[in-house]
């Protein structure tokens, strides 16, 4: 087996853990721009639509149906079917206690609030360590190198050049990875927010509509 676990790359044991480590830190934290990515285009085109499907129908099980079809397994069908089965917890009438609404309401809002924001901790983890990751493989390969300088009988151009110079990319590295991380976090956190704030204001509308008595075939107070 090589004793370089990257090809190509002369540095020492340290430095060599200290390639893998930020290659294993890019590769997670470009898996994770890329699916979220995805995902909150996906539902940034699906929950407006949901939601205006959801009003749009005549009753609780027609407006989940219409939710769940217009954004399948996404975060507004899950506060629809929650809404639905307040609804049928009370029969005919479209509402349900106050108290039982909102907390079902917003387990479902959580629920969905934590699938748009999966990933982010990742990110930031990664940009804020990535620069120190880079700059610890810096610091050891700069103190490797001039140890091995100050070890030689001859030192030359050729001998200094090569050990710095790897050294000084690990800082490159770092900040390569770090900074698609932070840009990444920053614009999909924005993404994420504007989604919570819709979805927030369903769930609110849900608890109104909820808590109101429904006119639709009750019988005439006296």
């Amino acid at each position: 087996m090589s004793p370089n676990p990257i090809p190509g790359f002369q540095g020492d044991a340290p430095m060599q853990l200290v390639g893998l480590v930020l290659l294993g830190m890019s590769l997670a934290s470009w898996f994770v721009i890329l699916r979220k990515t995805a995902m909150l285009a996906r539902a940034a085109r699906r929950v407006p639509g949901a939601i205006a499907a959801f009003w749009a129908a005549a009753s609780p099980t027609a407006a989940c149906a219409a939710a769940r079809a217009a954004d399948p397994g996404g975060p507004s069908a899950e506060l629809a079917e929650a809404c639905e089965r307040l609804a049928a917890s009370r029969g005919h009438a479209w509402q349900a206690p106050a108290d039982h609404a909102r907390r079902e309401l917003r387990e479902a809002l959580d629920r969905a609030s934590r699938r748009l924001h999966a990933g982010h901790v990742l990110l930031a983890s990664v940009g804020s360590t990535a620069p120190f990751v880079g700059l610890f493989g810096t610091v050891w390969g700069i103190e490797h190198a001039l140890g091995a300088i100050a070890a030689a009988h001859h030192v030359g151009i050729d001998s200094v050049a090569g050990p710095v110079g790897e050294a000084l990319i690990m800082t490159a590295a770092g900040l390569a990875v770090a900074i698609p991380a932070v840009l990444a976090y920053n614009a999909l956190g924005k993404r994420a927010r504007t989604l919570d704030a819709r979805l927030e204001g369903f769930a609110l509308d849900l608890h109104h509509l909820l808590g109101e008595p429904a006119t639709a075939g009750a019988p005439d107070t006296p």
